[in-house]
């Protein structure tokens, strides 16, 4: 670099701190400032000879991110100091956390040790899954939740600097990103920050359908202004006759949230009805808070009728999260639907700092719902489990999961998330109630444990000594909690019951002149088709494996070899000629490639999103079943790329005229005479498309149908539904 060029960027780092100054949410002290410059000048120093992908100097990241923490997040000078330190001892041999300790104090020392111990998991090796990464990453909450908040904040801005990384590194990020870090940020209440990770994790997932729908709400915006103007001026008038203090916003969703609504609904980007919406900040001491929400209620139904269905009262009962506001639905001009939110400027503090304003308004010695929620987050993690990937997907699964209000008979209220039973509500209470547990009443009556609790219901938990948990609990369990401890004690029961297993099994293997060591188990455990030696002991401890079995068994020991070559003589012989033909096919054309090079490979196609020739693909790994391919779009993707990203392999079709796929065609509309018979004529005057079944049902005029085809790839299936969607009284043809 030129001393010109060098002066440009150090001119770009001083002007870059002096605003993170002027953007803290918090008032800054004298001292406060003197911290904060302390650290930047130490950061300097650390990262002076390091630069980022892109080519700038790497200390704009940590800025950035403190940027982030102090602006959007809201937190104090401590938190902002270890956001600018984030990296040090990571990337520099000469900092330690010692060092840190010495010049900055215990706090934020600390803070930085649980962000490096976070960045040096992701170094492990391969062995150790993406999810036990996620576990031990949230574990750093017992050493300080800004910990993981500062961590949401690096990921953020990592995320909005990822152009000039890899294709396959920024999906492998992304991916991560959507699968624990933006649940984790509205968790925390962090609902700006959940948005923008959502949408870039989106823009790097999926390119094209987020580049689409961008420009669909680029091309509408003007129309969309206009809208918001004419409905909130309505408003604005009856408002400002009560004499209230308010401000109106309009806001379009989110990208990722109308293509969340479109798969979930089965819509065009046309249809989803409300793509923006509007929100009513007013000012009020906290007294009188909820009565003015109400009001405004009251003044927005006047002129806009609402939908009763989409009321969401979250002033009287806030979210877990500390949410607070009160969200209708109305009927807007032109018959659009129309949302409305409506808080005070405390709510909207809350609702846009989360954390930071959290504990602002904070008062008394009232419990906080962040300090329950990282309460019961910490006996989650506490819980021996050993799954990490079925922890990290029920741990995801509480974090996203809509509320439900339930009373206990005293009449305590108790939040729960939408789909619990009557055995979380007792987990929830306490772990010996729900290991007690016998029976419950819902409302008086007494209900399965399987039954699905509803906002407003009373349970009550019957309890009994001799009661205890058995493998049904699992399928009527739905809170991590509740299934932990499930499982927890099931695992034991099981321990106990292998162990006297394995004692009945040495016994009779002597019986049968076989020593019980390690090579015998592995031979049981492969011949039985298990997966463990603990199955193995367990299955003889419960008499699934009786003595005849073990006959059995020892009998094939002994003819081992010869029954092995039989094996492979008769396998050979029933190899059907389709089976052959196939064979034929693999081997003579390149369907799909992998990597870099290209490579030529044996794999199977996942059942879960059925890929045909065409579609954008990728392999994975599996462990028993070699490669798996996927649509980048399966429901499985995510959690795949996010866990596994070391198992995941680049794949793309490069030959796709020698095989045929199974597809299934959703078709709906109105119903008229002859419509079956126009369907089957399009059908059978595609030369390359053979149909396998076709289902109609009509009701009330409105008719819904299903055909499975066979077709040789995605082009010629794409053409199949433009010409289906073609034919008078067909609405809509979606692939299922």
């Amino acid at each position: 670099m030129t001393e010109v060029e060098i002066e440009k960027e150090n001119a770009a780092i001083a002007k870059a701190y002096k605003e993170l100054l002027k953007v803290s949410y918090q008032t800054l002290t004298n001292d406060d400032k003197k911290l904060i410059r302390h650290a930047f000048d130490v950061a300097v120093d650390a990262h002076k000879d390091q630069r980022r992908k892109s080519g700038e100097a790497y200390i704009f990241h940590p800025i950035a991110v403190a940027k982030i923490v102090a602006s959007e997040i809201g937190l104090d000078a401590i938190s902002i100091a270890a956001a600018l330190l984030h990296d040090v001892v990571e990337d520099n041999e000469d900092y330690t956390k010692n060092d840190i300790e010495q010049l900055f104090g215990e706090t934020v020392a600390r803070i930085v040790d649980g962000l490096t111990k976070i960045s040096s998991l992701s170094k492990e090796t391969d062995v150790s899954t993406q999810a036990e990464n996620f576990r031990k990453m949230l574990l750093t909450l017992n050493d300080d939740i800004r910990v993981i908040i500062i961590k949401i904040a690096d990921r953020l801005h990592n995320m909005q600097t990822m152009d000039a990384m890899r294709r396959d590194k920024q999906e492998k990020i992304a991916s991560e990103t959507l699968y624990i870090y933006a649940p984790l940020a509205h968790r925390i209440g962090l609902y700006n920050i959940k948005t923008e990770l959502e949408d870039l994790g989106l823009k790097y997932t999926e390119p094209e359908v987020y580049q689409d729908i961008h420009d669909k709400i680029k091309e509408s915006k003007e129309e969309q202004d206009k809208y918001i103007e004419t409905f909130s001026k309505t408003i604005k008038d009856a408002l400002d006759t009560e004499g209230l203090n308010y401000d109106i916003k309009g806001r379009p969703k989110s990208i990722y949230s109308i293509r969340r609504k479109m798969i979930k609904q089965g819509v065009t980007f046309d249809e989803v009805y409300d793509k923006f919406a509007v929100r009513i900040i007013y000012k009020s001491d906290v007294a009188n808070e909820k009565f003015l929400a109400w009001k405004i209620y009251s003044i927005v139904t006047d002129h806009f009728t609402p939908n009763p269905t989409r009321l969401r009262d979250w002033i009287s009962s806030p979210k877990s999260t500390g949410y607070e506001a009160l969200h209708i639905t109305v009927m807007g001009p032109k018959g659009r639907w129309v949302e409305v939110q409506i808080r005070s400027e405390r709510m909207n503090e809350i609702a846009e700092k989360g954390y930071a304003a959290h504990y602002k308004y904070k008062q008394g010695n009232t419990e906080d719902a962040l300090d329950t929620w990282i309460n019961k987050l910490q006996e989650a993690l506490e819980t021996n489990e050993t799954n990490a990937v079925d922890f990290v997907e029920q741990f995801k699964l509480n974090l996203y999961s809509k509320e439900i209000y339930v009373f206990s008979p005293k009449g305590d209220l108790k939040s729960l998330p939408k789909g619990a039973t009557p055995l979380d509500f007792a987990f929830s209470i306490h772990t010996e109630i729900g290991m007690k547990t016998r029976g419950a009443k819902v409302n008086g009556k007494l209900v399965p444990l399987s039954q699905e609790l509803q906002s407003g219901d009373q349970v009550e938990i019957l309890t009994s000594e001799n009661a205890k948990p058995n493998s049904n609990w699992l399928d009527y369990a739905t809170t991590a909690r509740a299934r932990s401890k499930i499982k927890g004690s099931l695992k034991d029961e099981k321990k106990t019951i292998a162990e006297d297993g394995k004692e009945i099994l040495k016994r009779k293997l002597k019986q049968l002149k076989i020593n019980l060591d390690e090579k015998a188990v592995n031979d049981m455990v492969v011949y039985f088709k298990l997966k463990t030696s603990l199955d193995l002991f367990y299955r003889v401890g419960i008499g699934t494996i009786d003595n005849s079995m073990l006959k059995d068994f020892a009998s094939s020991r002994s003819n081992a070899l010869v029954s092995f070559i039989k094996n492979k003589i008769s396998r050979r012989q029933n190899i059907s000629k389709e089976e052959l033909e196939k064979d034929e096919i693999t081997s003579k054309y390149d369907l799909l490639v992998f990597g870099k090079e290209e490579e030529k490979l044996d794999y199977k196609l996942a059942n879960c999103c059925n890929p045909i020739p065409g579609d954008p693909v990728f392999g994975f790994l599996t462990i028993n079943e070699g490669i798996k391919i996927h649509k980048k779009n399966c429901p499985n993707a995510l959690s795949l790329q996010s866990n596994y990203a070391y198992r995941i392999i680049q794949a793309k079709w490069i030959d796709s005229s020698q095989q045929e796929f199974s597809a299934q065609i959703k078709l709906s509309g109105i119903d008229n005479l002859g419509l079956v018979n126009n369907i089957t004529k399009i059908i059978s005057s595609n030369m390359h498309v053979n149909m396998k079944s076709i289902s109609f049902q009509s009701d009330d005029g409105v008719f819904t149908g299903k055909i499975n085809v066979v077709v040789k790839n995605n082009s010629m299936l794409k053409k199949l539904m433009d010409n289906l969607k073609k034919i008078n009284g067909i609405d809509k043809v979606t692939r299922v």
